[in-house]
């Protein structure tokens, strides 16, 4: 039972949680006991999804306007009372898969920055009040990569990376830890669109990973967890790959 409710008492907010990673991290943070609150952007159907799901309150929110942020953890202490983990992962896959070399990263890189950062120091006063504030980031899923995309893909992991210590090194002395989760071919609702329309691109995931297979959402809501629990608790500004390895070539 203790294991079973490692998270008992603590209060979550996680971001794009109506469908895949999102809503994997939200069932397992709070069979895990915690209270969660999962936004997602409207017309996503969170409030309505999570409404028989005991411990979950969706809500609804716009996710891409980082001037936005203060105004949503506000409302999300409104239902919560207070702040335990956040949960970043922001809508912000390319309409396209980016190939190496193309210009439209840079402008998603800077989105993806500002909203982590508005949003996390806007939690900041309240996970102070925490007795273990945590702060895990998303990363881009590999379908938000073509083929040809790889060193583009470890550009977005790189500048994660250094988003993640930044953060990390801010808030530390207040026990706090921020750290990410890169995560590899997902089958997300997002990926498995991607993969639809290509499926070289799909083919091409499963051959370079050591697993040899697509992962699952559920494969990144396990990390989270360990992240957000106290056996995290002296982890901090770095990074973990659920990417089931990379094949040997």
């Amino acid at each position: 039972m203790a294991e079973r409710l490692r998270l008992y008492g603590l209060k979550a907010l996680v971001t794009s949680a109506a469908g895949g990673i999102g809503e994997a991290v939200s069932r397992t943070l709070v069979k895990h006991g915690a209270s969660v609150i999962a936004v997602d952007v409207p017309g996503s159907g969170v409030e309505q999804h999570f409404a028989s799901v005991k411990g979950i309150v969706g809500l609804a929110a716009n996710l891409g306007d980082a001037t936005r942020m203060p105004a949503l953890v506000e409302e999300v202490l409104e239902h919560s009372g207070g702040l335990d983990i956040v949960i970043c992962d922001f809508p912000l896959q390319p309409g396209t898969p980016l190939a190496d070399g193309d210009p439209a990263l840079a402008e998603l890189l800077e989105t993806r920055a500002g909203l982590v950062m508005s949003l996390c120091r806007s939690a900041l006063p309240h996970l102070k009040k925490s007795p273990g504030g945590r702060i895990v980031t998303i990363g881009f899923l590999r379908s938000a990569f073509s083929a040809d995309g790889e060193q583009a893909s470890a550009q977005a992991e790189n500048d994660l990376a250094a988003l993640t210590r930044a953060l990390a090194g801010e808030i530390g002395e207040f026990g706090i830890t921020a750290n990410y989760i890169q995560p590899g071919a997902i089958m997300t609702p997002v990926s498995r669109e991607v993969f639809r329309n290509d499926t070289t691109l799909r083919d091409f995931c499963i051959a370079n990973s050591a697993a040899h297979r697509l992962g699952e959402p559920v494969d990144v809501a396990k990390v989270a967890l360990f992240l957000a629990s106290d056996d995290a608790g002296f982890v901090s500004g770095t990074g973990i790959a659920v990417d089931g390895g990379r094949a040997m070539r």
